[in-house]
């Protein structure tokens, strides 16, 4: 049978292994895809590594638009990356009639609903298996595997760089910025880490998930996004103290008055399987009225699991594209017209528990002052330490779990509490989730 033709535009660690891997396991993939899948043309500004990487086994260029654009080619596979050319191109690509596959959870969380509706337009598919949770089936498992249920939320480790920190910090004790150089010097952290550890990259992937569990548009301008930068590693030790672990999640959760989306350091009890998962590992863990949890598991980045799902999507299009596409499974799980633009609600309106760290006198009365507050705001204690003053120390800690409340109640409650002349700076404010 005719072989599909692909053509990859970028061949760096993702594009490598993706040439790698189909290479290493062609015989398996036909056998799944019914037909050959081979990368016939690579495109890439590195001619020197393109031609070291493929061995001559492609054709090379450093001209993605030729490629977009060659009608020999059937299936584009985008894994330049960013929101500029790369958006130029899928978006070429789309309109001469190719199928594109793409890890760019960037330009999707951005453009996703205009490249969709280009797509669908052309009668062409999108797939993107590659742009959450690298080598986690989880697009798949929302928009298939779960079909049947109506998904009430999902939380996720989905950005590898910010989990490896937090693990090194617990384990160690140590601050945030020592912590970030040993990630950078072990490469578990780009040279800028901006977009990992203040949670931007995790927002983009929380942003597609929400798109597909609750069949709404991609709002990732909406997204509530709070890093680990500010992150202190005491409240690490006094979370482990409350039987709890800190975990940077991306939040996604259906309300009555919109959804919930938001990415930030959260509280998560440590007997759940999701705060036992360590180093750079990624994991989601999605609730269905049907299914109940479910836990996706694995490795969230690198050549070979990111090539994993790259090529699944090749093998999935490759077995649709000769069908009708009014029969495809539809890029957001839901039939185009069915995508409502259900709101994104504020983080004010958030309802979530809260772990408040506040520095306080150490003298008879303070406590109760507050707990009046707390009280008066309606908000419930769950658990409370009071540390001892160090000798000769006038000062101490006092930390609070609360139960369930409004986010702007929270911030209006410790706005008095800052206000007592008891309290030295700020309230440390983190949020909890039982899941």
């Amino acid at each position: 049978m005719k072989p599909i033709n692909v053509g990859l535009l970028g061949i760096g660690t993702v594009g490598g292994g993706t040439f790698t891997v189909l290479k290493r396991n062609a015989e398996e993939i036909t056998r799944r895809a019914g037909r050959p899948i081979c990368i016939t043309t690579v495109a890439d500004k590195n001619l020197e590594l393109a031609r070291k990487v493929t061995g001559g086994d492609a054709k090379l260029t450093d001209d993605a638009f030729a490629v977009v654009t060659d009608p020999e080619i059937d299936i584009v596979v985008e894994l330049i990356g960013g929101y500029g050319v790369a958006k130029e191109l899928v978006l070429k690509a789309i309109e001469n009639g190719k199928h594109v596959v793409t890890a760019n959870k960037a330009l999707l969380a951005v453009h996703g609903n205009e490249i969709f509706a280009a797509a669908q337009k052309k009668g062409v598919m999108v797939a993107f298996e590659a742009a959450v949770a690298g080598g986690i089936p989880i697009i798949k498992a929302l928009r298939e595997g779960l079909t049947a249920n109506r998904i009430e939320w999902l939380a996720g480790i989905i950005n590898g760089t910010t989990n490896f920190i937090l693990s090194e910090m617990r384990d160690k004790g140590l601050p945030f910025a020592d912590v970030l150089k040993e990630a950078q010097a072990l490469g578990y952290a780009e040279a800028d880490p901006t977009f990992d550890i203040e949670g931007v990259d995790a927002a983009h992937k929380a942003t597609i998930m929400s798109a597909i569990a609750f069949g709404i548009p991609m709002q990732f301008d909406k997204a509530y996004v709070e890093g680990i930068s500010k992150l202190d590693a005491v409240d690490i030790a006094y979370a482990e103290q409350l039987g709890y672990r800190i975990k940077l999640l991306g939040i996604a959760r259906r309300r009555e008055q919109g959804v919930e989306l938001r990415v930030h350091p959260t509280l998560i009890p440590a007997k759940r399987l999701i705060a036992n998962v360590e180093g750079a590992m990624n994991a989601v863990l999605v609730q269905g009225d049907a299914v109940g949890a479910t836990l996706y598991y694995g490795k969230g980045a690198g050549a070979e699991p990111t090539a994993s799902a790259v090529i699944a999507d090749l093998v999935d299009v490759t077995r649709l594209h000769t069908s009708d596409p009014e029969h495809r499974v539809p890029h957001l799980a839901f039939q185009p017209d069915q995508v409502r633009d259900v709101p994104v609600l504020p983080i004010d309106d958030v309802i979530t528990s809260y772990y408040l760290r506040m520095h306080v006198e150490d003298k008879p009365g303070v406590l109760a002052d507050i707990t009046r507050i707390l009280a008066d705001s309606s908000i419930s204690i769950e658990a409370l330490i009071q540390k001892e003053a160090a000798e000769g120390e006038t000062h101490t800690d006092i930390i609070l779990l609360t139960h369930q409340t409004v986010e702007r109640n929270a911030n209006a409650a410790i706005a008095k509490i800052e206000a007592l002349p008891v309290v030295q700076g700020k309230v440390t404010k983190l949020r909890m989730e039982g899941l």
